[in-house]
């Protein structure tokens, strides 16, 4: 895979994150015997003014539509929320490729400390959702807010600052000819003037916060594929921790949990909380992500990793809600979804 340049199609792209710092060049060796040209993607994805946290509460109640015409009910009842914690808002969101329309006027907020979910069947726009976030993909109308500045193209964006989004797609995408210290340390190298042994020692670090210990000098390869996950999860959590203020994360998750048997997603579903301001890492110490959004099919998923609901159905938000709402919905949309049966209005 060329490090040049990211696909904004493909489902085994890069986990990263952006990290403001010095450029120390734009060449880098690694252990003598790898040379790196600087990504013209690993710039600022978001940089908006930062605001310090607050506690948000509990400030919504599950909202359901079966009008699919008609968003603006949503939008109507978003509008009585205090907007002040608001880290991220997508507005009328619109998508298209060529002739198939994906998003059909997406709205929605993500506010600090939430973790959220973004479900519904497949094809309906979730990934487009969080390449649109991430600024891997700009909408073809709509507005996309990052702390209430609109962001206008893409993550080339150099005028906004004070929050970092983190990406972690569906495959883990780790470079094959990289060990794992180097994957995980990609964007310091490129992108910080640390030196090679503190960058070593914050990989060292970031790994045992997702639970690896003395994998440093594995090749992908050599790795399971509930590892290569959590290898992608570090990657995209580590910053130049010597700069004098971090900003605060957003992390996305496309499919975390995809292709892991049980017993492994579970693992990556408590590390996904596991990293989260609420929590604790498995170091027992706090976790340092503002909010999180988690695309999702697996109902353990909805279970362990989210507070929120947004479900997706023909490119609109059609419900949103808490998770214990997910199970009790009358709308016939999310019931036939909750419980995977073949009688309802999403046909196959």
């Amino acid at each position: 895979m060329s490090t040049s340049m990211v696909s904004t199609t493909s489902s085994t792209m890069l986990s990263f994150t952006s990290c403001r710092g010095s450029s120390r060049s734009s060449r880098f060796s690694i252990s003598g015997r790898k040379r790196l040209s600087s990504c013209s993607w690993e710039r600022n994805i978001v940089r908006a003014c930062s605001a310090p946290p607050r506690n948000w509460g509990n400030r919504f109640s599950a909202i359901e539509t079966n009008d699919l015409s008609k968003p603006e009910h949503l939008i109507a009842a978003r509008e009585l929320e205090d907007e002040s914690d608001v880290l991220i808002e997508c507005r009328d969101v619109h998508k298209s490729f060529g002739e198939k329309h994906i998003l059909r006027g997406v709205s929605f907020k993500i506010r600090h400390g939430e973790a959220v979910g973004i479900i519904g069947p497949s094809g309906t726009g979730k990934s487009t959702v969080l390449k649109i976030i991430a600024g891997l993909l700009s909408p073809d109308k709509g507005e996309v807010f990052i702390r209430g500045r609109k962001r206008l193209g893409l993550i080339s964006d150099e005028e906004i600052s004070g929050l970092r989004i983190g990406l972690v797609f569906q495959s883990a995408a780790l470079f094959d000819s990289l060990t794992v210290r180097e994957n995980v340390g990609f964007l310091l190298y490129e992108n910080s003037s640390m030196s090679e042994d503190k960058i070593a020692e914050l990989v060292t670090q970031n790994l045992a916060a997702v639970g690896l210990k003395g994998v440093e000098d594995r090749m992908p390869s050599e790795l399971s594929g509930g590892m290569k996950k959590r290898v992608a999860l570090a990657r995209s959590i580590i910053c130049d921790n010597t700069k004098d203020a971090i900003e605060p994360e957003v992390l996305l998750y496309d499919e975390p949990t995809a292709g892991l048997d049980p017993i492994a997603s579970t693992v990556v579903e408590d590390l996904i909380r596991s990293v989260h301001l609420k929590g604790e890492d498995v170091l027992g110490k706090p976790g340092n992500i503002a909010s999180y959004v988690v695309v999702t099919h697996q109902h353990s998923t909805i279970r362990r990793a989210v507070n929120r609901l947004l479900f997706l159905y023909e490119g609109k938000i059609v419900w949103e809600g808490t998770t214990d709402e997910f199970t009790t919905s009358t709308n016939p949309i999310v019931s036939q979804f909750a419980a995977g049966s073949l009688d309802g209005p999403i046909k196959y």
